[in-house]
């Protein structure tokens, strides 16, 4: 079956191509941790320069995409997408554990590059530009998963994120976000010198939808729909990612599936994560690298989430649900005090009674001072339970 008539892929408009070009070629600033001076990069270049030393280091590329908010963002401009990190993704062969480790030296020693021409390079080793530069590094290598990314740090959130991924299962959560676009075409062009990139002479860019119908998903994101298909081989379910979504007025697909989606998303989340310090860690970092700069919605989303869980979780114990529901709760109290948020009225009631996991030394108590009680905004009226001293 050709790429025109699999249902998977679309070609590039001339307009998307044109937008596709000014991600591909703006500066994003590389903060540095420190004295670490910024760097100012182009994905483009810095794709080349990666791409280069794979090549050079006999490591197989199968191809290269932007993936993501990115990705959805060129496609659909106009719904209101957003660019957050920028995903590029090298279809790569991670055949042992040393090319994995040539990956990880690939890509710090092309951030050398960048420096200012006055700094002196030779004295400066890849590990010290890792803690610089990396906001995180990831490695996966199991039967069905191999690949690994390293996130470089951006201040205000827009992360630059090189995946290099040999084999991946389930590379997208919801529809919305599971476009690819083939860089291939685009980025010959950049490495011809004597060929312009100009509307007149525009590559072929071709999109993929991992969710399978690309129209169907372009539909979704058009109208802020929420599909997905399985979401139990999901890590966590969709769970988290499920309700950032309701909070950005995205609206189920199917009110009819919903519910049943919702259960499997909530099952799957507390398979991989059974204890409540783990799911409160993964609430938090999903809260540090989903929020930048958007610090006032993380209260609606912790509410969202508590909601979802309230409603949709079938697989716990009474006392683990409560647990859970707790934990989240305190999340968004300290979102509140965090936000310095001391509202004059609001309706909701207090009881104060012990939470039963508060022996726990891992929980991360939240202190209020004593004969002080907890407040929430409206419209959510619920029943916040405290300890003398602690929520």
């Amino acid at each position: 079956m050709t790429e025109e008539s699999d249902c998977r892929f679309s070609h590039l408009s001339q307009d998307q191509i044109t937008i596709l070009n000014q991600v591909l070629t703006e500066i994003i600033p590389i903060h540095g941790r420190g004295n670490f001076p910024t760097l100012e990069v182009k994905p483009k270049d810095i794709i080349h320069m990666v791409k280069e030393q794979l090549v050079k280091k006999k490591i197989a590329i199968r191809d290269i995409r932007l993936n993501g908010s990115t990705a959805s963002h060129i496609l659909m401009q106009q719904n209101g997408t957003s660019c957050k990190d920028l995903d590029i993704i090298f279809g790569v062969e991670l055949p042992d554990e040393q090319a994995f480790q040539t990956v990880k030296e690939i890509v710090l020693d092309s951030l050398l590059d960048f420096l200012p021409k006055c700094v002196n390079k030779e004295k400066i080793t890849a590990l010290t530009m890792n803690e610089a530069y990396v906001q995180k590094m990831v490695k996966v290598s199991t039967d069905h998963d191999r690949w690994s990314l390293i996130s470089l740090s951006n201040n205000s959130g827009k992360n630059m994120e090189l995946k290099f991924v040999n084999s991946l299962r389930r590379q997208f959560e919801f529809s919305v976000d599971s476009f690819q676009i083939n860089l291939d075409t685009i980025l010959d062009v950049y490495t011809d010198e004597d060929h312009e990139l100009s509307p007149d002479t525009y590559p072929t860019v071709v999109a993929e939808s991992m969710y399978g119908d690309f129209q169907e998903a372009m539909e979704h994101l058009r109208c802020k729909l929420i599909a997905t298909r399985n979401p139990e081989e999901i890590r966590g379910g969709g769970l988290l990612k499920y309700s950032n979504l309701l909070v950005r007025d995205y609206k189920p697909a199917s009110e009819t599936e919903i519910k049943s989606l919702e259960r499997y998303m909530c099952s799957r989340f507390f398979i991989d994560f059974p204890d409540v310090s783990e799911q409160q860690r993964k609430i938090e970092s999903y809260l540090r690298n989903h929020f930048i700069g958007e610090e006032k919605s993380k209260y609606d989303y912790l509410m969202t989430l508590r909601s979802v869980v309230n409603e949709s979780t079938v697989c716990l114990m009474g006392h683990e649900r409560r647990q859970t529901l707790n934990m989240i709760t305190i999340l968004a109290l300290k979102v509140l005090g965090e936000q310095n948020i001391i509202p004059n009225t609001a309706n909701v009631t207090c009881y104060y009674q012990p939470a039963p996991y508060m022996s726990d030394r891992s929980f991360n108590n939240y202190y209020i001072p004593q004969g002080q009680s907890a407040i929430f905004y409206q419209p959510y009226q619920f029943h916040i339970h405290l300890q003398s001293g602690l929520v």
